[in-house]
């Protein structure tokens, strides 16, 4: 065996290792039986149904969508402001900041929600949606920075030079000049960290409290083997979604780039 048909069969093995539970995901969900195992006993959507008159469902997810925008957003802007600055200028202790910033991607989501709650609890802020929302930008402003620098670093710094020449200043250029050929960038950090802080679950966990997120939710109902059909649905539809959300994100994370006349290098994950 070369080593190309070798990587070839690593690669599939790896594939279909990684993507198998998410194939089954679906096929659970429209089986007509409670119990999740072979042989499948027919097709039904009555779970999708139970799932759809579940009000508590429905509160936890608006939880989510709230906290998701809200971390977007703010995730998003932190990003911006992070990746402009490392593109466009030079300061003291640049690299060291930029691996402070970048950090929550490697450091285990074990640790951050626990130094969390109890840096929380310490200073006396009650555990709500606000608390969850503070950790999610926390581990999602790495995402959007990465997206971002990405989208600075492709600019043609000439643009805003004659920007200058022309009269305007640095806020209209950026206004009027920058923030244009960027934007592709944005709403690409926009969807991934909306997809992120709403699949994330060991933050919303811990720092909760009384309120709900969808994610915690989810894993609260599987302790009851009558509610599991039901939300395996609900996961078809998460997934679904996210597939959609991922595929909008890297289109225009690809306009971005092909924007700016520059040469893409692959996804953004």
């Amino acid at each position: 065996m070369n080593k190309a048909t070798g990587l070839r069969t690593y690669a599939v093995i790896y594939l279909v290792f990684l993507y198998a539970p998410i194939i089954l995901l679906p096929m659970f969900a429209f089986n007509n039986s409670k119990v999740i195992a072979f042989p499948l006993s027919g097709f039904t959507v009555e779970w999708f149904g139970q799932m759809w008159d579940d009000a508590q469902l429905f509160r936890s997810l608006q939880n989510s969508m709230i906290v998701s925008v809200t971390t977007a957003i703010l995730a998003t802007a932190l990003g911006v402001f992070a990746a402009r600055a490392t593109t466009r200028y030079r300061f003291p202790a640049k690299a060291g900041i930029m691996g402070l910033i970048m950090l929550p991607l490697v450091l285990p989501e074990m640790i951050v929600a626990m130094s969390l709650l109890v840096v929380l609890l310490a200073i006396g802020v009650p555990l709500s949606i606000f608390t969850i929302i503070l950790g999610h930008v926390l581990i999602t402003t790495p995402f959007a920075v990465a997206i971002l620098s990405s989208a600075f670093q492709s600019l043609d710094r000439s643009l805003e030079e004659a920007s200058y020449d022309l009269g305007e200043t640095a806020l209209s250029t950026f206004r009027l000049i920058v923030l244009p050929l960027v934007m592709p960038g944005i709403i690409s950090s926009l969807l991934i960290c909306f997809t992120i802080s709403l699949d994330e679950f060991i933050i919303a966990y811990f720092l909760g409290g009384s309120e709900t997120p969808l994610s915690a939710y989810i894993y609260g109902q599987f302790r009851f083997p009558a509610r599991v059909p039901a939300m395996l649905a609900l996961g078809t539809i998460l997934v679904a979604v996210s597939i959609i959300l991922l595929a909008i994100a890297e289109y225009f994370r690809r306009r971005g780039i092909a924007k700016t006349g520059g040469k893409d290098s692959g996804g953004f994950l």
